[in-house]
């Protein structure tokens, strides 16, 4: 049973959404029932124009944390300051509760892929990885959170789970986690393991936030597409994570075929059901 001692210092947003260009006006002439926001970095990291207006807008009635998609930590690559330093800026100008990135590599060569690859689970990339994170770490002058992915592939070099590689990186590096449920989900089918020793094999107190999302089903394949509700085993997946790790910011992640905001708000309710369940069982 899960402890206030492992989270009592675990700063606790809510329930949240992904903001999307979709809802700006809505949320700004609705103000609906939503405790923060996740934004997207790089759609932001810019000098001027209407997103960025509208960013600025809605921070001012909702907290928010910032996720990037392209940092590549996993990277053999020097680290790219120049993002960095746009990244920083952007910290500077929304104070996110956090800010976080995706434990993998997105490009080589100076070619960005724009897809999430996973790492292989080697002793040599838990160094390598833990290194970079440690100097964007120091950089920013704050610990961020890295998230898991999904993955489809594997490599001949691991001899590690991925579980065990992302809780090493993450102790090493002295960071945070973004444990995303969906991808728990996703990359135990695909790859034939227990989601749940996935989830039992995570540090608590280094959990600070969790991803909720729907993915698709491509014959014997899922594949994490954020263009469906969330599925019925997430569902179960999260509550046994709330379980585990007790009351962490949550929120829902829908990229493309995005239905208007009562929708998700609804969908959000289900979360909020869920993890309040969870919790009052453990109070009693």
């Amino acid at each position: 049973m899960i402890t206030n001692e492992h989270y009592k210092n675990r700063p606790y947003l809510g329930y949240g959404l992904g903001l999307r260009k979709e809802h700006y006006e809505t949320v700004l002439t609705e103000r609906p029932d939503v405790d923060w926001f996740e934004i997207i970095s790089e759609n932001y990291m810019v000098d001027g124009g209407k997103p960025l207006d509208y960013l600025t807008r809605i921070r001012e009635h909702y907290p928010m944390v910032m996720h990037g998609v392209s940092m590549s930590i996993g990277s053999t690559e020097p680290l790219d300051f120049d993002y960095l330093k746009r990244l920083k800026a952007l910290i500077k100008r929304v104070q996110p509760a956090w800010f976080s990135d995706h434990l993998c590599w997105t490009g080589v060569n100076g070619l960005n892929l724009h897809d999430l690859m996973p790492l292989p689970y080697t002793e040599e990339a838990i160094q390598h990885v833990a290194d970079r994170v440690s100097q964007v770490q120091d950089y920013m002058g704050r610990q961020m959170l890295l998230e898991n992915v999904s993955s489809y592939v594997s490599y001949s070099a691991s001899h590690l789970c991925e579980w065990e590689f992302l809780r090493e990186v993450a102790e090493r590096a002295d960071c945070l986690i973004l444990l995303d449920i969906n991808n728990i989900y996703v990359s135990a089918y695909n790859h034939n393991f227990d989601p749940y020793t996935y989830l039992h094999a995570i540090p608590a107190e280094r959990v600070y936030q969790l991803h909720l999302a729907g993915h698709t089903h491509e014959n014997n394949l899922i594949i994490d597409t954020h263009d469906h509700p969330i599925a019925d085993p997430v569902f179960e997946l999260y509550a046994a994570a709330i379980q585990q790790f007790g009351r962490v910011s949550t929120m829902i992640e829908r990229d493309d075929h995005i239905p208007p905001l009562p929708e998700l708000l609804a969908e959000l309710d289900q979360v909020r059901h869920i993890a309040e369940h969870q919790l009052s069982d453990q109070v009693a």
